[in-house]
């Protein structure tokens, strides 16, 4: 009789287990965002030049170690890295990466902030700013980044589909709004550096470069660049 009984409770866990995997696996997204959009090339979409900003090849921006460096490439499709110069000399190094599925946080070991400690920086968080780009806002956060006698001004932002947003319980929220409705959401992480003394005068020349990009990127791209 108890032998019975243990059988009849096996038999119900399985069952429950089995429907709770077919629930899942029907919740499980699979319409890719990517798939429906127009197709983004990274490299037309951050030109070699534009504004008063023409790319410098002799110096690069920050890269991952060749251990990050394989994992990006397996969860991004695209990256650039570029520097720029303009006229005055003054240098902004711009790097993007861009993934068609972005729905959970396998992608957070490339922030900048563990990308420029595996590359022998000491990070310090100066905070979230939003950034003006003339009638349009994104939120940023910022570091500092200082290794030896080079100290470097970061501002970057992470996209899902057209909202930017920041690493942590938005992002993750806004990744659980596209899985509830069955889709994979693409999205990018941009970033933006500079070397200064001066936070104000790294952030301000930051700013103007972006609000240079933010003109310079086509409409039917900008909102998955910037957000919406």
């Amino acid at each position: 009789m108890m032998i019975g009984k243990i059988s009849a409770s096996v038999v119900v866990a399985a069952a429950m287990m089995m429907g709770s995997l077919a629930v899942s696996h029907a919740l499980k997204p699979t319409e890719r965002i990517a798939n429906i959009k127009p197709k983004m090339v990274l490299k037309e979409l951050f030109p070699e030049k534009f504004g008063e900003w023409q790319e410098l090849t002799s110096v690069q921006p920050v890269i991952p170690d060749p251990v990050s460096e394989a994992a990006l490439a397996a969860l991004y499709s695209q990256t650039v890295a570029r520097t720029y110069v303009n006229a005055k000399g003054e240098l902004i190094m711009l790097t993007v990466a861009y993934g068609d599925d972005q729905n959970s946080e396998s992608s957070a070991a490339h922030r900048p902030e563990f990308c420029y400690s595996a590359a022998g920086f000491v990070i310090s968080n100066l905070g979230v700013s939003d950034v003006d780009l003339g009638g349009h806002t994104v939120q940023t956060r910022h570091l500092k980044g200082v290794m030896d006698r080079r100290q470097e001004f970061i501002t970057y932002w992470v996209t899902l589909d057209e909202k930017a947003t920041l690493p942590g319980v938005g992002r993750k929220l806004a990744q659980l709004s596209y899985g509830l409705r069955g889709q994979i959401a693409d999205g990018m992480l941009v970033r933006v550096s500079s070397l200064s003394d001066d936070p104000e005068t790294a952030y301000e020349l930051q700013r103007r470069f972006l609000k240079q990009l933010y003109d310079q990127v086509s409409p039917t791209f900008r909102a998955r660049v910037f957000g919406a």
